[in-house]
């Protein structure tokens, strides 16, 4: 197993490279996993806001595009951070760009063919870098930093129908991090009088609970970050 990296969004995940065991549907014909939605999450650590993101997803063609952006107040300021995911109907990636607007400029394009990920970086002040991450599938979840819209897409490539513990290969572009998580459906649980699914996300070191009415993403919460992000 290789070592793995910590990424540096609230909540973070520690990610390992395991295997991806979560079944990939064939993607013709193959109705799609998600469906329209919008709004904004507010980004609170120990209770107190330190951002916000505003997102939407839509079709695009026969495929799917995810917009995410957000502001994240750090210890040297605000950071901007956007993200724009495109995805085919059976939730393989095609295509991610992100953007950070802080300390420092940076921006990069995630291109997908087969299982092999093409990383181009631009930072300012520094030269272009590429860089190749091979997947044991091409079924990749990203879960990029302070994005907690792509928490929702992970929901949806959870196989609700079979349930149980599933495995999913992650990549998390800004810190240039492969690695994996576990997705497991813990049962129901009320939240202000509200019943509401409960998925767990872990890692060896790290626990995030994903909340969701319906398929619809309300609530993550980071125990150990003390963070916990609302869908307004």
């Amino acid at each position: 197993m290789k070592k793995a990296a910590r990424c540096s969004c609230l909540g973070g995940l520690l990610l390992g490279a395991i295997a991806l065991t979560a079944p990939l549907p064939a993607r013709t014909g193959t109705p799609s996993l998600f469906s329209p939605d919008s709004g904004e999450f507010r980004i609170l650590v120990s209770g107190q806001q330190a951002g916000k993101e505003e997102f939407d997803i839509g079709p695009n063609g026969g495929d799917w595009l995810a917009h995410g952006s957000a502001e994240v107040q750090t210890p040297t300021g605000v950071t901007r951070v956007r993200g724009t995911l495109d995805l085919h109907s059976d939730g393989t990636p095609a295509r991610y760009e992100w953007s950070s607007q802080g300390a420092k400029k940076a921006s990069a394009v995630v291109s997908f063919s087969g299982s092999t990920a093409t990383i181009v970086l631009h930072v300012e002040g520094m030269r272009p870098y590429t860089q190749q991450f091979t997947f044991p599938s091409p079924r990749v979840a990203i879960l990029d930093n302070n994005l907690y819209d792509q928490y929702g897409i992970l929901a949806r490539l959870y196989d609700w129908d079979r349930k149980g513990v599933q495995t999913f290969a992650v990549l998390v572009p800004q810190e240039l991090t492969p690695g994996s998580v576990t997705v497991e459906l813990v049962g129901s649980q009320e939240v202000n009088g509200k019943k509401l699914d409960e998925l767990q996300v872990k890692t060896a070191d790290l626990e995030v609970d994903l909340y969701l009415d319906g398929r619809r993403l309300v609530r993550i919460v980071s125990p150990s970050a003390n963070a916990e992000i609302l869908r307004e």
